[in-house]
């Protein structure tokens, strides 16, 4: 799969905004203090962790620390008569060094 059919879209949110923001529980004594925080990505529902982490780094030209995923479900919803489902998606949230930043968020 190709890096840039991986991620979708960036998600911008108050919620990853603020995580953004925040610095990593990963960072370790002998580390600089930085930024580094978690942002958030729709990724396409097959990609895996590797892939993901491969997509942003190559993309963004920062460095990878963590990736957690989830898969989220479609809601259902009603157009006039009839009900419907939205699309289930991939959710990722990417941890990254704290030296580096994405200026996106």
């Amino acid at each position: 799969m190709d890096i840039y059919h991986v991620i979708v879209r960036p998600l911008v949110t108050e919620k990853s905004t603020h995580q953004s923001r925040q610095k990593s529980d990963k960072v370790t004594a002998g580390t600089p203090k930085g930024r580094g925080g978690a942002y958030s990505f729709e990724v396409h529902p097959q990609a895996r962790k590797a892939d993901i982490r491969q997509a942003i780094e190559k993309i963004y030209n920062v460095k990878v620390m963590d990736v957690r995923t989830s898969n989220r479900r479609g809601k259902p919803r009603r157009y006039r008569y009839t009900v419907g489902q939205t699309r289930n998606w991939k959710k990722a949230v990417v941890v990254l060094h704290p030296e580096y930043h994405i200026d996106l968020f």
